[in-house]
């Protein structure tokens, strides 16, 4: 992808990575990561997203860091995705947000983004438990389900 995103490195064998957002509120280390869905007719993972806990080790899908740089967060998540994938056969990547506003918030992203995201992922939505193909500005999903072309 072609968007300006943040360096990341990888822990885990590629399931967990690690970068750091840099802005007015200093930099901040942000944890993305995939754990295998299990019992699906196809392989899946789910991602997890949040701040890094320096108390603690955990991610914290909770935290609200507000560094003004939401759309290089993003892309550096989708940039996560794209090496996820290449390690592991292009699986499917299942995200919701930890809140609905959250969803939300993860919608607009993909949607400001969507020339970009479109050309590297397909991108479905989910909608009152049936998947339908993403649409920018159509619908409010619950969660998402994306797979590198």
């Amino acid at each position: 992808m072609h968007l300006k995103h943040y360096p990341f490195f990888n822990r885990n064998d590629h399931h967990d990575y690690e970068f750091y957002s840099i802005g007015p509120k200093g930099r901040i280390k942000k944890m993305v990561t995939f754990s295998l869905i299990p019992n699906l007719e196809f392989t899946a993972y789910n991602l997890a997203f949040g701040d890094l806990n320096m108390q603690t080790g955990q991610l914290d899908d909770k935290a609200n860091s507000n560094n003004d740089d939401r759309d290089i967060v993003l892309a550096t998540v989708a940039n996560t995705v794209l090496e996820f994938s290449k390690y592991h056969n292009r699986p499917y990547i299942y995200a919701t947000g930890s809140t609905s506003s959250r969803t939300r918030l993860y919608q607009m992203g993909i949607a400001g983004l969507w020339e970009e995201i479109s050309t590297n992922f397909e991108v479905f939505g989910l909608k009152n438990d049936i998947w339908y193909e993403f649409e920018p500005n159509n619908t409010n999903y619950e969660a998402f389900l994306v797979k590198q072309r």
